[in-house]
């Protein structure tokens, strides 16, 4: 054991020695090995950040919170049969019907949105002005099913509602916008060239997959049923009364929508029910397709990384084929020849992979730095993107290790 172990430090020392004579050449050997080593940690870091901000969006709504749509989340138009396209949307009277016969749910929030077309929405406070909000009506209920936490002011209430106010609550980036520095309760601001008056601001949420989840402003559903008449289709948020009981809690409005549609008991169900675990398998198949590209960019780099190390050694076993016959004629075995290369080879990639791991890391805190994009690096990808870097070298270095082994120290010690 002993012994394995000097010669494994000999063979590292004299590869350390071999990539120091040849610096810019061992540099350019293992520059296909950095580029897919950092590429790997970069996208790993990327996604990581992304999964883990989607995790805490999606425990941020809690634990027992139920979906009602017109479709799953995911389905694109152009993949919709022609039953799924001619399905009857979701109402505030489906709502009601919930909130009144499911026992196993506590609380229902009707979430109706309005996009203005071409240009988008629009709020304004004096001069200045936001962007493309999402304006969106909601229930009272909204703010204790959906976990809303208020930075400033009060969220609405049932008077709100039943008088149709004129009053509404902004996101974090429109409040922003609107009014730096100055506090925005109780100001008049236009929205899409109505008045309302702000009552409150929710905290500001962390963005998602880069996008912002600050930039709405919310009005009480009586006002936006005033104001936007001919929108009726909605989405609903139902809290059922503890995570326990979601199982039955789905069932429960499962069974009432399909009595409500008509839905014949033999026939798939034409709405959506769905939690949170949905949305996020949504999202992991997003990010499985990232995954699968960064793996064949990674491994172009790594199979160029491995092809200019075989060349290296290639070289290398010629430039030191005097030194091969030396060390045979001394008494080194083909054994030793081997590994000599293989732990020189394994050397070059490795260095490589460190290079390329200290740059996807810089990568990833320059994502952090100047985009909104989150990024956190993997100390499990990080090993296994060293690893897969030293077996590059042990791959491709087994030929070369080969070559150099058969050498016939006769021929060899007469080699100029």
């Amino acid at each position: 054991m002993a012994l394995q172990l000097f010669e494994l430090r000999e063979a590292m020392a004299m590869a350390m020695a071999a990539i120091r004579t040849n610096k810019l050449r061992s540099f350019l050997t293992v520059l296909g090995v950095l580029i897919g080593v950092s590429s790997v940690i970069g996208m790993v870091s990327l996604i990581t950040g992304l999964n883990n901000s989607m995790a805490r969006q999606i425990e941020s709504l809690g634990s027992n919170v139920i979906y009602v749509s017109k479709y799953k989340p995911g389905i694109v138009m152009g993949n919709r049969s022609s039953d799924e396209r001619n399905r009857k949307g979701i109402f505030f009277e489906d709502a009601e019907a919930i909130a009144a016969n499911c026992n196993l749910v506590s609380a229902v929030s009707p979430e109706n949105s309005y996009w203005r077309w071409p240009s988008g929405n629009t709020a304004k406070y004096e001069k200045n002005e936001a962007l493309r909000p999402q304006i969106t009506g909601v229930l009272p209920t909204y703010e204790s099913v959906n976990n809303i936490e208020m930075a400033e002011g009060r969220f609405f209430n049932d008077i709100d509602v039943h008088f149709r106010r004129m009053t509404c609550v902004l996101g974090a980036d429109v409040s922003a916008s609107l009014f730096p520095g100055l506090d925005p309760i109780g100001k008049d601001i236009m929205v899409n060239d109505e008045r309302v008056s702000v009552i409150g601001v929710v905290a500001k949420r962390e963005s998602l997959l880069g996008e912002s989840m600050n930039n709405f402003v919310l009005i009480p559903y009586g006002t936006f049923a005033k104001l936007y008449p001919w929108e009726k289709e909605l989405w609903l948020a139902c809290r059922a009364q503890s995570a326990e009981v979601m199982p039955q809690a789905i069932d429960q409005i499962t069974e009432l929508m399909r009595r409500r549609r008509g839905v014949a008991y033999d026939k798939p169900d034409d709405f959506a029910v769905f939690t949170q675990e949905t949305l996020m398998d949504q999202y992991k198949k997003i990010t499985g397709v990232i995954y699968l590209a960064m793996i064949v960019i990674s491994s172009i780099g790594l199979m160029v990384g491995g092809v200019g190390v075989m060349n290296i050694m290639l070289v290398s076993v010629t430039e030191r084929t005097r030194e091969i016959g030396i060390r045979k004629a001394i008494g080194a075995r083909r054994r030793n020849i081997i590994w000599q290369f293989l732990i020189e080879a394994m050397t070059l990639s490795g260095l490589g992979g460190v290079i390329g791991i200290l740059v996807g890391i810089g990568l990833a805190v320059l994502i952090n730095a100047v985009s909104p994009l989150p990024a956190a690096v993997s100390a499990v990808w990080v090993m296994i993107a060293f690893t897969v870097a030293v077996l590059v070298g042990l791959v491709f270095g087994i030929y070369p290790a080969y070559r150099a082994a058969k050498v016939d120290p006769i021929v060899s010690l007469r080699y100029e």
